[in-house]
């Protein structure tokens, strides 16, 4: 009786935990694409340029033994923001090619072994998809936070996302920071080590899961 009491409680803790690493991130509403924000030129605009070098995107992936991280840069983008309604537009590039794995020490050779997996057909497919897109389709306020949503587009492949976000503006800067989130990357048909796709993989799959986190800082043009 013992024994199994035991065996209970140790399976009540292990879900309890598998349940709270679930709840630390969230998963992104995913949708058909939108037309993107076309703000209003008759009206009072702010341009703001992405500044790539202090703009920023976390990614991390995980598997059963284990997890990788590391960013993507942004190579370039534009916010405009209407000062007469609210309402914000834009759009940033990601530079695929700028991938950086940050768990493994550079020198060591799994870090290239990984960065050229990430880049090849398996995964982004950089060769023939060197950058991915981000645009936006709406930024309205939901439960006393800003949800931002927008059209991705990685490998040709575009769906809809929507994050949670704060937005700041200063007299000469805009910059908007996601929450930690995640996508279901075989909606853009990276299906390597999914078990959602393929059977038998034991312990050696990878989640469909990614997270991100994405600061984009922009200066007023």
């Amino acid at each position: 009786m013992k024994k199994n009491l035991s065996i209970l409680i140790l399976l009540i803790t292990i879900t309890a935990g598998f349940t709270s690493c679930k709840d630390k991130t969230k998963e992104a509403e995913i949708t058909e694409a939108e037309a993107p924000v076309v703000v209003d030129e008759t009206e009072n605009i702010e341009v703001y340029n992405v500044v790539p070098k202090e703009s920023s995107i976390e990614w991390k992936g995980t598997k059963p033994t284990g997890e990788h991280f590391g960013t993507i840069a942004i190579q370039e983008g534009t916010i405009e923001r209407s000062t007469t309604d609210g309402v914000v537009a834009g759009s940033i590039t990601i530079d695929m090619n700028s991938i950086v794995v940050k768990d493994i020490p550079a020198e060591e050779e799994g870090n290239a072994k990984l960065l050229g997996h990430l880049k090849n057909e398996d995964f982004f497919d950089v060769e023939n998809n060197p950058t991915s897109t981000f645009e936006i389709t709406e930024l309205v306020k939901s439960e006393g936070k800003n949800i931002l949503s927008g059209n991705l587009t990685i490998k040709g492949i575009t769906h809809n996302i929507s994050i949670p976000v704060s937005v700041d503006y200063t007299d000469n800067s805009a910059t908007i920071t996601s929450e930690a989130f995640t996508i279901d990357r075989t909606k853009w048909d990276i299906k390597y080590g999914s078990k959602s796709i393929f059977d038998n993989l034991g312990d050696k799959f990878i989640s469909d899961d990614i997270e991100f986190k994405i600061v984009v800082k922009a200066a007023k043009a």
